[in-house]
């Protein structure tokens, strides 16, 4: 999210975990009295911010104060923020003394303060409740930051500094954590061009200024194209199959868009819809199918795809400027993966096996069409309807019938907590005293397991046309020793509200995201590093999602699942039975399940792979749907049939900031092989125990990114990651 990337100091633009250091070293040759006599003289005048941003937060854990925060104050504090961390930068760069981790390293960590602070609040609002107001100032903040931060990334004088501590690194004492940092620091300012002629750094600043405009410009059409898209239909027998709650939200929604007595589904951020298997009328299905499939290639104002070329382009050519043949070769270079081949390798194993598997469940989908006496064969939007059907036939298994024992707030505070209570022995405490950014939100105190103060969390779940689409945790405050903070940490949801007055419940996909979006916010509180920028979820983009897929194992465990899942109207707890199903089910239906996120990652990759020159070809709409489609085709998967999760037009991963999960997607295919291996250990071990929670919060989610990835996993687990449970668990190999 962009509240990670806009932090605390320039570097962030660039990626994760930059900067570091508490020893010191000498650099230029120097006389040692003279220079510590310029050393102590020198106090560059840096000026003082005003308004709410120039301070911490005086509530608890450095809280943003909503209440005193209006839409008049970014900019003030933006251009502010900008200003004092451009004149932190000068006062490094003209330090009389020779350079040194304190005096470079360390005040290069502590500059941007108040940019960091109103960066955080900002890029919150704008992805959770933004307005037309808030859109404006983020595309006219965009391409000044992006200047910002080139102008200190890109500082050759800045870097001749940090590259002497660098140089100078075999001679010096320093921690482990320190080392880590410092390397990093280094690497990245390369990797933001401070080795590039003159020439170059002024094309890759021109470059940036032109993504973050784009990206803004792509993520923004993108949402309003998901809210313009809802299916308005105009009767409630349209709707058959759909719960009487699922109805009433429909008549209010189709209501506030000026269509009374209709209804309304409103899109979700994927391709496929969560309603669609309970819509009995095959029509709604396909119009809704399609509704969310060309949300934004309509030839309107929210068609993206010329953004999309425009930035695959721009992409292409940046990496071109650093000697890398394409965008992924480029942006890969602090993955777990390391580059594109390894990441590409580790997917087409899969294919063969994924696409035998939905050859086969397409014939059986067929077979089931016929026995309803049906004369087609199955489409997109028949698929999750007829597999549905089946489920439940084959598991004796029904949806419906298990969503009314989730209720939101049990899921949260007897699923999610509890669960962190066995491992980790946290707990929780509600409370109102905190503002928030929306009636929505609701705040806990989070304690350790000695019973001090953990951190603070926030719980944003519910869909809203001023949110986008999707999941996912971010902080307001980093972990810190060198500030003595503690985190602040929110996730946000899209759950459909229910009708007022009725109670909430989530269907069974919401119920693993809030424990995925928390096993996120657990890397953020075990936080344990003194610099924010490698603290908590500070990781390498195919390293991050492994922690909150993992915690995802626990809202299945039958003692987890048992603990918060009590029917709304009678209070009967889960059968075991029903419990044993729901885990049997989770290899059904994988030909599309996993195929759609398998071909969205390859479809990420194949984008971010061209060339200048073919990226330059691609310069109409109708050759980036050609470009989609051929790319699909190649993978040999029954792309007409299953779908990528993300079209490219909506693909908000990818496209939406200047680097996001570009040449990334496939993070969440490498993480599952990580998280389905740690899975298998935690059951090997005993599974739900304080002992196994500590070992992972030790070995794992309290290192931030302060060492290599392999090491940590190797740490935890005594031996190196293995892709078989993985492959197990998605029916693609038998199990032994």
């Amino acid at each position: 999210m962009k509240a990670q990337i806009l932090a605390t100091t320039a570097i962030h633009i660039f990626g994760a975990a930059l900067l570091a250091g508490c020893a010191t070293t000498n650099g230029a040759d120097m006389d040692p009295i003279a220079a510590a006599q310029d050393a102590a003289d020198y106090s560059p005048a840096i000026p003082e911010g005003t308004g709410y941003f120039a301070k911490d937060s005086t509530l608890p854990f450095h809280a943003p104060d909503f209440t005193r925060i209006s839409e008049d104050d970014y900019i003030p504090a933006f251009e502010q923020g900008m200003a004092i961390q451009q004149a932190e930068v000068a006062a490094i760069v003209n330090n009389p003394a020779p350079p040194t981790f304190d005096n470079t390293i360390v005040a290069l960590e502590k500059s941007g303060r108040m940019l960091g602070r109103v960066s955080y609040v900002f890029y919150a609002l704008t992805g959770a409740n933004t307005t037309d107001r808030l859109d404006e100032i983020d595309t006219e903040m965009g391409p000044k930051l992006s200047a910002h931060f080139d102008g200190i990334s890109l500082n050759p004088a800045l870097f001749a500094r940090v590259k002497a501590v660098y140089d100078n690194r075999a001679a010096m004492s320093m921690t482990r954590e320190d080392a880590r940092l410092l390397e990093e620091t280094y690497k990245n300012m390369v990797h933001a061009g401070a080795k590039l002629t003159d020439t170059q750094r002024e094309q890759v600043k021109a470059i940036n200024s032109q993504l973050s405009t784009l990206t803004t410009e792509f993520s923004q059409k993108v949402r309003q194209a998901t809210v313009d898209n809802a299916l308005i239909v105009e009767s409630a027998d349209d709707l058959a199959g759909l719960s009487e709650a699922d109805i009433e939200s429909a008549a209010k929604l189709a209501a506030e868009k000026g269509q009374e007595g209709k209804f309304a589904i409103a899109l979700q951020n994927t391709t496929r819809h969560p309603l669609n298997p309970s819509l009995d009328d095959r029509m709604t299905r396909e119009l809704l199918y399609w509704r969310s499939y060309h949300r934004a290639d309509a030839n309107d104002a929210n068609d993206t795809r010329l953004l999309l070329a425009k930035i695959v382009k721009l992409r292409a050519d940046k990496a071109a400027l650093f000697g890398d043949s394409d965008w992924a070769s480029y942006t890969m270079y602090d993955r777990m993966a390391k580059n594109p081949k390894t990441a590409i390798d580790f997917m087409e194993q899969m294919v063969p096996a994924l696409a035998a598997t939905q050859r086969r469940e397409a014939a059986e989908l067929n077979e089931r069409i016929a026995a309803d006496g049906k004369n087609f064969e199955v489409k997109p939007w028949d698929w999750n309807y007829y597999a549905e059907k089946i489920k439940a036939e084959k598991y004796a298994f029904d949806e419906s019938v298990v969503k009314p024992y989730f209720q939101i707030d049990k899921v949260l505070e007897d699923g999610v907590f509890y669960a962190a209570n066995k491992l980790y022995g946290l707990t929780f405490k509600r409370r109102t005293d905190i503002p928030v950014y929306h009636p929505d939100v609701s705040t806990y105190t989070v304690y350790d397991n000695d019973g001090s103060e953990l951190g603070l969390f926030y719980f944003d779940p519910y869909q809203r046309p001023s949110k986008r689409g999707g999941a996912w945790m971010s902080n307001f405050v980093d972990q810190s020793y060198l500030w003595g903070t503690k985190p602040v940490i929110y996730n946000v949801l899209n759950i459909p509200k229910a009708p007022e007055g009725e109670v909430q419940l989530v269907d069974f996909d919401n119920v693993e995201t809030m424990f995925h979006e928390f096993g996120h916010a657990l890397h953020g509180f075990f936080a344990d590093q003194k610099y924010t920028s490698l603290s908590g979820t500070a990781t390498a983009r195919d390293f991050v999602e492994y922690p909150s897929q993992v915690n995802e194992m626990w809202a299945t465990y039958p003692e987890v699942l048992q603990h918060y899942a009590q029917h709304y109207q009678t209070g009967e707890t889960l059968p075991l039975e029903m419990v044993k199903k729901i885990q049997a089910t989770q290899k059904f239906n994988q030909g599309y399940d996993f195929g759609e996120v398998v071909e969205a990652a390859l479809l990420d990759m194949k984008w971010h792979a061209l060339s200048p020159e073919q990226a330059a070809a691609i310069d109409a709409p109708e050759k980036v749907d050609g470009f989609e489609v051929k790319a699909l085709k190649e993978l040999g998967l029954e792309i007409d049939l299953v779908p990528p999760r993300y079209r490219s037009s909506y693909f908000n991963h990818i496209f939406s900031s200047p680097a996001g999960y570009s040449a990334g997607y496939y993070s969440y295919l490498w993480t599952e092989m990580l998280d389905k291996d740690s899975r298998k250990w935690f059951l090997d071990n005993g599974g739900l125990t304080r002992a196994n929670g500590d070992h992972y919060r030790k070995e794992v989610i309290s290192r931030g990114g302060t060492m290599d990835y392999f090491e940590m996993f190797r740490n935890f687990a005594g031996r190196e990651p293995d892709v078989t449970p993985m492959l197990q668990s998605r029916g693609l190999v038998e199990e032994k």
